[in-house]
């Protein structure tokens, strides 16, 4: 029985092979994903740079990014003060794909909320705070960089060219001002400099494509204030600009239609910029006549620049305007420069052998005259006018210019003025008092012929009463006498010439209360 619940047994093998828990599983994958992490955030670093700044304002350590394009290249790790205790420095990680970007010309400069004319810039950092923005530039690679004070006008590679302006006065110009052509905004000024000598400023402008080829050989720039009011001898202009050039300046330029595609400019050439539209649209003509013109009198209203007319036409521009006072005589007397333009005006039939010197002095020769006139009663300004004049009388001063006298004569405003000081004159030599007391007397003499001649008026009608009654007793006695009787047709003979008589007595007063001057004078012929 013991048989039936006997088992059968065999030596069985142990596996003593090590086997690793369950519960290390974790911390192995752990450590896995941590040195994969680790491995990935060292490949993806890019070199540590420093950045000098003038100040720290709004940056902040590991906050402050570095962008690019508004994409993250790098962020700021340290902040410290420089040995110089004037500047700060900035470390800086940078991602792997930054390296391209770090060459010598590259700039940095930090972005802030900024408000001025040019407009508004760096609303986003109110928000997410400053952060650093890059321009890359060209060169050899480097790690330490001087930070710009402010963001440079251009802050990309933008197509385009650069050209120099120059003028005398800068005014309210200066970086970024804004670039117009026909109103359109297609650039800026980039920089400014003080020419070589210092006797002018230069600015660097900046002319996006495809607006750079229409600056050509002829392109006439000015500076655009917004509202250019001008008074002149022709009166007062207006002309209106872009309403941001009105308030923080502008510069504008144009083209002449006659200047083709050939006639485009070279990188970094150099216009003139002119203080006004109107100096932009003069022809400059280097072929000029200096002379000089000695006006006797004022010439209050005529200033540097006037233009000098012939017959209406403008051939020239005052040049200067100065007082000269003869020691020897006490005498005054005022030279004003000119400069005549004689290639404004057209020959025909041209002599070869004639200078135009020679034409001037051949005009001069037969009258043509320099006299002031007033250009614009509004503004009061002068202008030089030039004029036949054949009969005028011509006195040359003592001329010690070192150009030739061209002949003046009295302005319009003198000659009148002369003429009327004449007038007076002899007004004031007339015996006034005495005519007025002559006068006096024959009024009174005329009022006291009136009254006689009313008095006589009065007479005559009651004569005339008279006679009407005396007619009227005549007419009764014809009645009373017998017809056809000598003493009836003498009586009505008598009654004929007394009517008669009576009838010219009646014109008479008649005449007299319409003419009582005729007392006086007698009746007028007819």
């Amino acid at each position: 029985m013991n048989d039936e619940f006997a088992y059968e047994t065999q030596d069985t093998a142990l596996n003593k092979k090590p086997e690793l828990p369950l519960v290390w599983l974790l911390p192995i994958c752990a450590f896995i994903v941590s040195g994969w992490l680790i491995y990935k955030s060292a490949s993806e670093k890019g070199p540590v740079i420093t950045i000098d700044f003038p100040t720290a304002e709004g940056l902040e350590i590991d906050k402050t990014k570095i962008r690019y394009l508004d994409v993250e290249i790098g962020k700021v790790t340290d902040i410290n003060i420089n040995q110089d205790a004037k500047t700060i420095q900035v470390t800086a990680q940078m991602h792997r794909t930054a390296e391209n970007y770090l060459n010598q010309n590259t700039s940095f400069w930090v972005v802030r909320p900024q408000v001025g004319l040019a407009g508004i810039s760096g609303l986003n950092t109110l928000i997410s705070g400053a952060y650093i923005e890059v321009k890359p530039g060209d060169g050899p690679h480097q790690h330490h960089f001087t930070g710009l004070p402010a963001a440079p006008v251009l802050k990309t590679e933008a197509k385009g060219r650069q050209f120099v302006l120059e003028t005398a006065n800068l005014g309210a110009l200066g970086p970024r001002t804004q670039i117009n052509f026909h109103g359109i905004p297609v650039g800026e000024v980039l920089s400014q400099e003080l020419s070589v000598n210092a006797d002018s400023i230069r600015l660097v402008i900046f002319i996006k494509a495809p607006y750079d080829q229409f600056v050509r050989k002829n392109t006439r720039f000015w500076k655009d204030s917004g509202i250019d009011l001008s008074a002149g001898a022709d009166g007062f202009k207006v002309r209106t600009g872009p309403l941001v050039s009105m308030l923080s300046g502008g510069i504008a330029f144009r083209t002449p239609p006659d200047d083709t595609i050939k006639d485009v400019k070279p990188d970094y050439a150099m216009f003139h910029l002119y203080d006004t539209y109107e100096q932009s649209t003069q022809i400059e003509y280097h072929n000029t006549l200096k002379y000089v013109m000695y006006f006797n009198g004022s010439v209050r209203g005529l200033t540097e620049g006037a233009p000098v007319q012939l017959r209406g036409i403008p051939i020239g521009a005052v040049t200067g305007i100065s007082l000269e006072l003869d020691a020897k005589t006490a005498d005054i007397r005022i030279p004003v420069t000119v400069d005549l333009e004689p290639d404004r005006i057209k020959e025909i039939n041209k002599q070869p052998n004639v200078s135009n010197k020679d034409m001037m002095s051949r005009l001069i020769s037969k009258g043509l005259r320099a006299q002031l006139q007033t250009g614009s009663l509004l503004t009061g300004q002068l202008l030089v006018d030039l004029d036949f004049h054949p009969n005028s009388k011509v006195t040359l001063h003592a001329n010690n210019s070192p150009y030739p006298e061209f002949p003046t004569i009295p302005s319009s405003l003198d000659q009148f003025t002369h003429s009327a000081q004449t007038i007076m004159d002899k007004i004031a030599k007339l015996p006034l008092e005495q005519l007025t007391t002559e006068m006096t007397h024959t009024l009174k003499s005329l009022q006291d012929t009136s009254k006689a001649a009313n008095g006589m008026l009065t007479d005559a009608r009651q004569t005339m009463g008279s006679a009407d009654k005396s007619l009227q007793s005549a007419d009764q006695l014809l009645r009373s006498l017998e017809p056809g009787s000598t003493t009836r047709h003498e009586i009505d003979k008598l009654l004929l010439e007394l009517n008669q008589s009576a009838n010219s007595v009646k014109q008479l007063t008649d005449y007299l209360e319409q003419h009582p001057e005729a007392l006086l004078r007698g009746k007028d012929d007819e």
